[in-house]
């Protein structure tokens, strides 16, 4: 499912109009992005919850030409899905 089946799906479950269902949902990512970018957590009851974490700066080899490069550290984005979430997949 893309985007725009994510949005037609809600609108059709809503009975709201597929742009404003688009807005709700860009308005949503938009906070959850903003939430992590400020170091927090985002946690959705019976779906899971999204967090951040570090990966550490580490040397890797080209599989090309087997040459040594450095990659550098980075923030992670984490989802963890909830208890119902998992369950509600496993019973299908």
């Amino acid at each position: 499912m893309n985007k725009q089946e994510l949005i037609d799906a809600v609108a059709d479950r809503t009975g709201d109009s597929k742009a404003a269902t688009g807005e709700v949902i860009d308005a949503v990512l938009a906070a959850i992005k903003h939430a992590l970018n400020a170091g927090g957590t985002v946690q959705l009851v019976g779906f899971g919850s999204f967090s951040t974490g570090q990966r550490a700066a580490r040397t890797g080899r080209n599989p090309s030409t087997g040459a040594e490069i450095q990659i550098a550290a980075a923030r992670t984005v984490k989802f963890t899905a909830g208890k119902a979430f998992k369950d509600a997949v496993n019973a299908s």
